[in-house]
């Protein structure tokens, strides 16, 4: 029997529909997702990584970084580089995703990110002084860093400077984007990248 997260949610009965991820979404047995960075200088460590743990580092990060969000510089949640304030953040969040839809959060997580991982993406090519952008596919393991960074961006923009808390906006657009429901940001975050790749091919 495995290991519930928190005490609380097991990931026996989650299943994943997306076989391209499969190798990628990974519930390590902990009640804690904390690894304390141990796997941080091995190459491709990440994909081995508990998901949730993954989740939870994207929300301890500042938000969007050089680039404006919504008109705006996000800022984080008071939780840049605070892994408990983060992990009780998501852990919150999953308490409300449990009493709205009656599922495993770490079913409507899985979900999400299936729903939220975009397929295509563009890069920037030069040749003969020339620079244009190509389509290209992406790496599954890209593919979630993708929709977890999405997430977590939905999250920061939905409360920043709000009275709603950000483990509110957290579930809110976790059960969003399982439902694929155009209003999800990272949903709209993944057409729009999909939209620009299929222009560029």
């Amino acid at each position: 029997m495995k290991t519930a997260l928190f005490g609380k949610w097991s990931s026996e009965e989650v299943q994943i529909q997306d076989i391209s991820l499969v190798k990628y979404i990974n519930f390590e047995d902990k009640i804690i997702p904390h690894t304390f960075g141990k796997n941080t200088r091995k190459r491709l460590s990440k994909g081995t990584l508990n998901i949730v743990e993954r989740l939870i580092n994207k929300v301890m990060r500042s938000g969007q970084g050089k680039r404006k969000l919504s008109g705006k510089y996000i800022r984080g949640r008071k939780s840049c580089g605070k892994k408990l304030h983060a992990m009780k953040i998501v852990e919150d969040a999953f308490f409300i995703i449990e009493n709205e839809t009656k599922q495993n959060p770490l079913q409507v997580l899985v979900k999400a990110l299936e729903n939220s991982a975009p397929r295509e993406d563009i890069t920037r090519i030069k040749k003969g002084g020339i620079a244009y952008t190509i389509s290209v596919d992406l790496a599954p393991l890209k593919r979630i860093d993708e929709a977890l960074k999405n997430i977590a961006l939905s999250a920061f923009a939905s409360s920043f400077n709000k009275k709603v808390k950000a483990s509110q906006t957290l579930a809110k657009e976790l059960i969003l984007a399982s439902k694929n429901d155009s209003n999800s940001f990272s949903v709209k975050r993944k057409n729009e990248v999909e939209r620009i790749a299929v222009s560029s091919r």
